[in-house]
């Protein structure tokens, strides 16, 4: 049995899982595939195990909100002929219950014992709670 590895990533100027989605939505319209896919300058070393089966977490204003399966990388070149890593994504977005993160740079893994659970089936389609009320309210663990 592989080891499974997820990566957390901020989502940068997206105001709620809604903005992801639409976001995404246009992202995906320009793969061959119909994909959505997050372009990061570098590309993961631990790559097999984030294939076996592991997610990109999503930080929205603050909070992991959301999850993605990774379902494989492609190699970009972009104009300025810097080579880049695509991570293709399933286009289902997964709410998670709320889990506080400071801002970071580029991307970190993430344990899946450290990853937030997702949230139940019935309560996918609830508006998000405001980012600061979720993140303490996971802190003391009610959510």
């Amino acid at each position: 049995m592989k080891n499974i590895i997820h990566i957390v990533k901020l989502s940068v100027g997206t105001e709620s899982i809604d903005s992801l989605r639409a976001w995404q939505k246009s992202r995906a319209a320009a793969h061959p595939k119909g994909l959505p896919f997050h372009i990061t300058r570098m590309w993961p070393k631990r790559e097999d195990e984030i294939l076996a089966g592991g997610s990109v977490y999503w930080v929205i204003k603050g909070s992991i909100q959301a999850r993605q399966r990774v379902l494989g990388f492609e190699e970009l070149i972009g104009e300025d002929g810097i080579r880049r890593c695509a991570f293709l994504l399933d286009p289902q977005i997964i709410r998670t219950a709320a889990a506080l993160k400071r801002p970071f740079q580029g991307w970190r893994y993430l344990k899946p014992e450290d990853a937030p659970i997702d949230l139940a089936a019935d309560r996918a389609t609830e508006e998000a709670l405001p980012a600061e009320l979720a993140g303490a309210l996971a802190d003391i663990g009610v959510l």
